[in-house]
């Protein structure tokens, strides 16, 4: 399989988990109550708090496009580099939170890193050539 279709498979991936986190995290006891009060974690959610979040989003979602459209140089640094920066950005998912919820940030934060772990192996182990015909 390219490696192209293999960034943008874990990419989809990490979106998907990264959505369902969000989704998900609606059913704890007294969020949706933080939520309608304006307040996500300890965060007023302003304009800065839903622009920050729009970007954080748009980030790995453009990064399954730039995985299949970017020239394969550029695109093993601009994947290693995003992959290297959401780590600790996905980490900080679980701050704050109580030890109730620890299984399901921890599952949902370990996958994350799994799948970013996976894109930082693919991109610094693709080959610096391609075999001619």
């Amino acid at each position: 399989m390219p490696v192209k279709a293999k960034l943008a498979a874990a990419w989809t991936s990490f979106m998907f988990l990264y959505i369902y986190v969000d989704y998900l995290a609606l059913y704890k006891p007294g969020f949706l109550d933080g939520l309608l009060a304006g307040v996500v974690h300890e965060f007023d959610t302003g304009p800065t708090f839903v622009a920050i979040a729009l970007t954080l989003m748009a980030v790995p979602i453009l990064m399954i496009l730039l995985s299949m459209t970017l020239p394969a140089r550029v695109n093993r640094i601009v994947n290693l580099v995003v992959a290297t920066l959401y780590i600790p950005v996905t980490v900080f998912n679980a701050a704050g939170e109580s030890w109730t919820y620890s299984y399901f940030y921890g599952l949902s934060i370990g996958l994350e890193v799994l799948l970013l772990a996976f894109i930082l192996r693919a991109a610094w182990t693709w080959p610096r050539r391609t075999a001619s015909p």
